[in-house]
């Protein structure tokens, strides 16, 4: 299958690089016109935080994925990376690499079920601009097909491996239903947006945000509509919250055993669950010890982490095997491309005689007879044809057999003097 790609990814280069490369829904836009033009019939674009890759059918057999890796750098305008920043892929390596994409096999985190649904939209898009036909259109069913297979029929994706996707799981063990649980969120950094976007994403909706800097609280609050409380009142106000989320970069512990004691005792026993996912650590440990403070720092955190991962490395085998199964399949229907137009124009030969035949006898028989006789004829030339046809699909979808297959196709052609 005459098909290229490259990617440069997590793997491949760092972060600046990556930034440097990506290509907004804008900018593949204005690219893609400029691939059709230049290096690739058919193909598509997909661009995340994490990865760049491009993948089509180039327009000469001479082009390959350094021509991609050129053209991508000359539309960005960047110097700055080589051809070993990019994994550089054809034929089959770039099929095995689309589908383990579509998996989540090559995600930063094993089984991350969220790039699916960005190769769906890269594939809408290369619809919509027209840069799919025959070919593309195959690889995009049966990437869509072994995504959704992985996520279904395996474990890949089960289990947070992440510490914000962990607290929140470890919350819903305790609290099945978010909807009404006053949720506080203690600081306004990376971990504490990722763990307050998780938490809506299960149906929270009392959530209060608290941060030194009251600007970054803000604009956390504005973004993902919360309330904010000041800082320097969140202590004093402890007892309102079901769960309380902390990852400050605080040097020592903003809540002390006394300030969780007096919210208890407030709460009149109401638990209260605690998630420290702060290095070092915002609470003192000893709340651990206070009734009704369910309490798990960023230790505890990392053992589910670690055990979901393994769990995830376990399906890598079932997934693969779902991956080797489509890849035949796909292959088996590339191959039998360039029989198809032979198999058709062999039947469509025979069908012209057979109305030929038939226009001869139509004013000489009942309408009725003529009818059984066009039914019996069509049964007929079926069972003629049938065996060559099947036997050449089977030469076809054989890879060890493709030139035979050819060959036959190619012989039809000149015995029966067939056209495309």
């Amino acid at each position: 299958m005459q098909l290229i790609g490259i990617s440069i990814n997590h793997n491949t280069a760092p972060i600046e690089m990556r930034e440097s490369l990506y290509l907004s829904e804008d900018e593949i836009r204005q690219f893609v016109p400029i691939l059709k033009k230049t290096i690739l019939s058919e193909g598509f674009i997909l661009s995340t935080c994490n990865r760049t890759e491009i993948f089509g059918v180039p327009n000469n057999p001479d082009f390959s994925s350094e021509d991609l890796r050129l053209k991508l750098q000359e539309f960005k305008n960047v110097n700055n990376c080589t051809k070993n920043n990019f994994n550089h892929f054809f034929s089959c390596s770039a099929i095995r690499h689309i589908f383990k994409v579509a998996a989540g096999l090559d995600s930063l985190m094993i089984g991350d079920s969220q790039i699916l649904s960005q190769i769906k939209a890269s594939f809408i898009l290369a619809q919509e601009l027209e840069f799919n036909s025959t070919i593309m259109n195959r690889i995009f069913d049966a990437t869509l097909k072994v995504g959704k297979h992985a996520i279904s029929n395996t474990n890949i994706g089960e289990g947070a491996v992440t510490i914000s996707y962990a607290a929140v799981q470890l919350i819903q063990k305790i609290y099945s239903n978010l909807k009404n649980k006053n949720i506080l969120i203690i600081g306004a950094g990376e971990t504490s947006e990722l763990a307050l976007t998780h938490i809506v994403d299960k149906g929270a909706e009392k959530i209060t945000v608290t941060n030194r800097t009251f600007e970054k609280a803000k604009i956390i609050s504005e973004k993902h509509k919360t309330k904010i409380l000041k800082f320097h009142d969140f202590r004093n106000q402890l007892q309102l919250f079901d769960v309380i989320i902390s990852a400050t970069s605080s040097p020592e512990p903003i809540v002390t055993f006394a300030d969780m004691k007096k919210a208890i005792s407030k709460r009149k026993g109401a638990p209260i669950v605690v998630l420290d996912i702060a290095i070092p650590r915002d609470f003192d440990e000893t709340v651990n010890n206070i009734d009704n403070v369910f309490y798990n720092d960023i230790d505890s955190l990392k053992t589910i982490v670690e055990i979901n991962l393994k769990k995830r490395q376990q399906e890598i085998p079932k997934v693969e095997k779902i991956i080797e199964d489509e890849m035949v399949l796909l292959f088996n229907w590339y191959n039998t491309l360039n029989i198809v137009p032979t198999i058709k124009s062999l039947h469509n030969y025979f069908e012209t005689f057979r109305l030929d035949e038939l226009s001869k006898i139509k004013n000489k028989v009942s309408e009725k007879d003529f009818e059984k006789i066009s039914n019996m004829t069509r049964r007929l030339i079926g069972r003629i044809l049938h065996n060559p046809t099947i036997t050449l699909r089977e030469f076809a979808e054989n890879n060890t057999q493709t030139n035979k297959a050819l060959e036959i196709s190619n012989t039809l052609k000149e015995l029966f003097k067939l056209k495309d």
